[in-house]
């Protein structure tokens, strides 16, 4: 398997993994995707009547098409799909995928009037094989901060509070979303430093989000 160069990891692509019926004008993936240049975004299809296994089959098929390392920036039920992606294809630790960033994941695992939700669950409960970070609001109807923080211990992400902004879509106001630029910006930093590895994929996996809770700068007013 053909690894990428110190440059490569230093340019990465970041695919927006959007969820339930997709990502609107004033989603800040869109946004994302209108002003940066290393963003684009992943057609999963099916946005409002989702199945697990195509959703992963396609977030597949756009990893391994991409020239470079990839980082993902999923929202919602878009970080389901990269969990179960990194569950089932178990790729060495950082490659193809360099980290990920999943805000708002809902849980899947409690009864759910909407079955689109729960047909992702049981939530995969591996480490994921790449740094992560989970950002999590305080007041999020799909999932509570205490559960998002779960999620984040199973997945040996670093869980950072994003503050009182519902479920972090387009009805949050956000706009380019700044802080979450950040903490974007922060996996592609740390990205940029690390080897891809098979061995010790724990390790790898808890040593790296140790780093990014020591360079992760939490959201003004917020704390765990």
């Amino acid at each position: 398997m053909a690894y990428y160069s110190s440059l490569e990891r230093q340019n990465p692509l970041v695919l927006t993994v959007p969820g339930l019926n997709n990502s609107g004008p004033g989603h800040w993936q869109t946004i994302w995707e209108a002003v940066r240049s290393d963003c684009e975004r992943v057609d999963l299809g099916m946005w409002d009547r989702p199945h697990r296994n195509t959703w992963v089959n396609k977030l597949n098929a756009a990893i391994r098409q991409a020239d470079r390392p990839v980082i993902l920036a999923a929202h919602s039920l878009g970080c389901l799909a990269v969990a179960w992606w990194a569950a089932l294809e178990r790729p060495p630790f950082g490659h193809p995928v360099a980290g990920a960033l999943l805000v708002a994941p809902p849980d899947v695992d409690t009864a759910s009037e909407d079955g689109r939700l729960t047909a992702f669950g049981p939530a995969p409960k591996n480490l994921l094989p790449f740094p992560s970070i989970v950002a999590a609001s305080r007041n999020d109807p799909y999932i509570s901060f205490t559960r998002a923080h779960t999620l984040a211990k199973f997945w040996g992400s670093h869980c950072v509070n994003a503050g009182e902004v519902g479920h972090i879509n387009a009805e949050s106001r956000l706009g380019e979303w700044e802080y979450g630029q950040y903490l974007l910006n922060q996996l592609i930093a740390i990205a940029s430093e690390a080897e891809p590895q098979r061995p010790r994929h724990s390790v790898e996996s808890l040593a790296r989000t140790q780093a990014l809770e020591d360079k992760v700068v939490p959201f003004p007013g917020n704390s765990i």
